[in-house]
């Protein structure tokens, strides 16, 4: 059986007159933490994460996440080390924007968060509002992708976007002008295609910022084993390169000194 550990995040404060509790505590900032925590555990697409449970405690409010031992470990080794250098420069996009989701909360509302695993001897982090848990700014720059898979959702009632799963990233969401998926004439869902997209990246990592991602157009991508033109570029390197050669010679060359 695979074996569980947990992380708990206690916030202590208060909501006017009152000490911060589970029975004052509203709920979208239950929704806001969940999300976070989310975040914080798992990159990439969280379809294929392992199960995450969750319950609320006293004392002021202790949220826990109970989840895979493994990713638990992972997790105290990066409160570890953002701890000893006190940056969060180093995390993935999403994981870093979490930790400053909690920074903005933590500064919003007085708070006081305390984050830790169940590990013994657990490495823990405090974010308040004298802390300044904030990615040091970079400017990103502007860059063109170019994305290949298959479409699992398109449209939107307010914010229209074009779900697209990939091997590479999991599932890349690209906001789509309403104009084109109103006047496109075929059914886009389950079709493998290539989507060029605007979006923004970082300029020393590479790292993509999927939430910035804008359609520019829809690439008709459907690979097949095409013998005409095989074929074509087998009389290409014919009528080139292998016709000045001697099979004989080349053979002996690539063989060396090598007797069979």
């Amino acid at each position: 059986m695979e074996k569980i550990g947990s992380i708990e995040i206690r916030i202590t404060g208060s909501t006017g007159m009152f000490e911060l509790s589970p029975v004052n505590y509203d709920i979208r900032e239950v929704i806001a933490m969940l999300q976070n925590a989310e975040d914080l555990l798992y990159l990439g697409d969280k379809k294929d994460r392992p199960t995450i449970s969750y319950k609320i405690e006293e004392g002021s409010v202790k949220h826990v996440f109970n989840t895979s031992m493994q990713f638990i470990i992972g997790f105290n080794a990066i409160i570890g080390q953002i701890n000893q250098t006190q940056n969060i420069d180093f995390l993935d996009l999403k994981t870093a924007k979490a930790f400053e989701n909690i920074q903005n909360i933590a500064t919003k509302k007085n708070y006081t968060f305390c984050i830790k695993t169940s590990l013994e001897q657990s490495n823990e982090i405090k974010l308040d509002t004298t802390t300044r848990f904030y990615r040091t700014e970079v400017i990103w720059a502007d860059a063109e992708f170019y994305f290949y898979g298959k479409i699992t959702d398109a449209g939107g009632k307010d914010k229209a976007n074009i779900h697209l799963s990939t091997e590479e990233l999991g599932t890349v969401i690209i906001e789509t002008p309403k104009t084109f998926l109103e006047v496109y004439e075929e059914n886009l869902l389950y079709k493998t295609f290539g989507i060029r997209a605007k979006g923004k990246q970082h300029p020393e990592t590479g790292e993509i910022d999927k939430s910035t991602l804008k359609f520019i157009e829809l690439i008709d991508y459907q690979p097949k084993y095409d013998e005409q033109y095989l074929k074509s570029l087998r009389e290409k390197a014919k009528k080139s390169w292998l016709g000045t050669i001697n099979p004989d010679n080349w053979l002996n060359e690539i063989r060396g000194d090598y007797e069979a």
